[in-house]
């Protein structure tokens, strides 16, 4: 799968850390051959003995190793692997790269190198949401640099959120697909996934029948194809792909955000469900039964995510898929979304019960574009996908 492939492997300063041990091991049973370069920091959550056993092969650590220097000097070793990896990618890593110092063996093989760089970040949820963090990251998308995750979850600081290092195996997929020669290297695609989900209180929230397992299925396909997927899902039946850089939003809104940061794309896909309408003033308490009847509900209309991507006079991807699920005059209905919206493509299909589509295995999906529409004959999500993502490959050849 990665015979052949020459990784350089950063290892950052963070309890992570360990989670480099096994990415080694993992790379090195596909077939990868690992050079390690551990960082001051890093030496104190992992031994310098441990990384070179498991790579089989030399550790760098110091810039300024006299010996290291004549075997092989700091630019060559920047420049002689397939892929630069950054696991974990800290803070201060992450400002190191952004605004190119240098000051160290990592952060100057970093700015030395002509190789394709891929970081994997790890940090402190604060840390992470730090305006800082994320002016820096928006830095580093801009200038090509891959990223993978971080994951949702409990931290070794006791906090909960994102900042979490994604596994090996989801780290070894993104490299994968990476290397991988398919139509769609290079390429940075968004997709939407999943339901929205819009609070009335904090127990009853507005929602629909979405699974997510189409928005999931297209965003695995499109990475098999080489693409660098930022896979931005509501809370979603089916869990993510691997080898996606996943981004995990509740409401419309949040969504809204999260599909504005990730941008510049070459492709934006928005299969999500999202609700068209919130309640305008979610209560902050349960809302209780009382002898006065019914709750009165006012209801607000929900930002227009794919118009709104569709339209913009600046940063427009290049191409920009919608999806329209109906359940009556469906080429009508959706032929007019299109020209409403403004998208490239609508991806249609019937949702009425009787279909089972919702939330279901299959789908018969009709694809409309400027050439007409195209209806597809009922299949699995998951060749739905492959289709789709071939199309997409296609139009972005162009």
């Amino acid at each position: 799968m990665l015979a052949g492939k020459h990784i350089l492997l950063i290892i950052g300063g963070g309890i992570a850390a360990f989670k480099s041990l096994d990415l080694i091991r993992r790379l090195r049973e596909r077939g990868a051959t690992v050079t390690p370069v551990l960082t001051r920091a890093g030496e104190e959550f992992v031994t310098p003995l441990s990384v070179s056993a498991l790579a089989g092969s030399k550790l760098y650590r110091d810039l300024f190793d006299l010996g290291d220097e004549a075997e092989m000097g700091h630019i060559q070793l920047s420049r002689v692997a397939d892929l630069v990896v950054v696991a974990p990618a800290t803070a201060d890593l992450m400002a190191k790269m952004s605004v190119g110092l240098a000051n160290d063996l990592a952060s100057t093989l970093l700015l030395a190198t002509d190789t394709p760089v891929m970081i994997v970040p790890a940090m402190n949820v604060r840390m992470w949401d730090h305006p800082a963090t994320q002016r820096n990251l928006a830095t580093l998308r801009a200038d090509g640099i891959r990223v993978v995750g971080p994951n949702n979850g409990d931290m070794a600081c006791g906090e909960h959120g994102p900042g979490r290092m994604s596994e090996p195996l989801d780290i070894v997929a993104a490299i994968t697909a990476h290397l991988s020669d398919g139509p769609l290297q290079g390429r940075r695609i968004l997709v939407t996934s999943g339901p929205t989900h819009e609070p009335i209180d904090p127990v009853r929230y507005i929602a629909n029948r979405s699974s997510g397992a189409q928005g999931t299925a297209i965003a695995r396909a499109l990475a098999a194809l080489g693409a660098d997927v930022i896979f931005v899902t509501g809370p979603a039946d089916v869990p993510p792909p691997d080898g996606v850089q996943v981004v995990r939003v509740q409401t419309a809104q949040q969504m809204k955000e999260a599909v504005e940061a990730a941008l510049p794309v070459d492709a934006g896909i928005f299969a999500a469900a999202v609700a068209d309408w919130r309640v305008a003033t979610a209560s902050d308490r349960k809302i209780k039964k009382t002898k006065d009847g019914l709750p009165a509900l006012e209801f607000a209309e929900n930002p227009d995510i794919l118009r709104t991507i569709s339209r913009m006079t600046q940063g427009r991807p290049p191409l920009v898929v919608g999806f329209a699920a109906e359940t009556n005059d469906v080429i009508e209905n959706a032929t007019a979304k299109r020209l409403r919206k403004g998208c490239d493509w609508i991806v249609a299909n019937d949702v009425s019960p009787a279909t089972g589509i919702m939330g279901g295995t299959e789908n018969a999906v009709t694809l409309i574009s400027d050439a007409g529409a195209e209806g597809w004959p009922r299949m699995g999500k998951d060749a739905v996908a492959e289709k789709l993502a071939a199309r997409i490959a296609g139009a972005l050849a162009k």
